[in-house]
């Protein structure tokens, strides 16, 4: 049996309302994937394990008290959404979803204005978004960790969290990232890719 909505809310333990959510972004983005190409269509066939679950797997790494969330290069809402899926539901937080392309960009504002999550959304370049510190910045896919880390330096504060999900290259991105910066990192066992993870960094300071 194919993973499906029922497999993801048995390994979440999260509520029906939140599968809900989940259900309304999954019908939609099949919607919308007939006319503009937001994802593959073998994505579309593995929504509920290699994107929801392999998105969600950030939520339980949050910070208790944090309220501010900055998602770069959010796509479909990969993991952004998730994390706004989750703020809703304990009922604080805000995200700023950050995608340059304008259609992507209209799609994630529907999901979030028809499930009323605490979210908004920039279609401007990471470079234009305003300098300010957030309590989390999240990212799949965006970019290999050094450059990851360039763009992002200016939005890092004394007690923020990086949550980036990474591949086979992890090594040699963290061996990299090491000449410039000096970190924290924890890396956790991907649940859905067994040569993916997911790093947790702390403390980023210049070197």
């Amino acid at each position: 049996m194919s993973y499906n909505a029922e497999s993801f809310q048995r390994d979440t333990f999260v509520s029906r309302e939140t599968v809900d959510d989940y259900k309304y972004w999954y019908k939609t983005l099949c919607y919308w994937n007939e006319s503009i190409n937001l994802v593959s269509r073998s994505a579309l066939g593995a929504f509920w394990e290699r994107h929801a679950y392999d998105s969600w797997q950030l939520v339980p790494h949050i910070p208790e008290k944090a309220s501010t969330f900055l998602d770069l290069g959010s796509g479909a809402g990969f993991p952004g959404l998730s994390i706004a899926i989750s703020c809703k539901h304990r009922g604080c937080g805000n995200v700023l979803l950050v995608d340059s392309a304008g259609k992507k960009g209209a799609f994630l504002k529907k999901i979030i204005r028809d499930r009323a999550l605490p979210a908004l959304v920039s279609t401007e370049r990471v470079e234009e978004i305003n300098s300010k510190t957030y309590d989390v910045i999240s990212a799949r896919a965006f970019a290999p960790l050094p450059k990851l880390l360039s763009y992002t330096q200016r939005f890092w504060g004394k007690s923020t969290v990086g949550l980036f999900l990474k591949g086979e290259s992890v090594e040699e991105e963290l061996t990299a990232a090491r000449k410039k910066w000096s970190f924290n990192v924890e890396k956790v066992q991907s649940r859905t890719n067994s040569t993916g993870c997911l790093l947790k960094i702390t403390e980023l300071i210049v070197q």
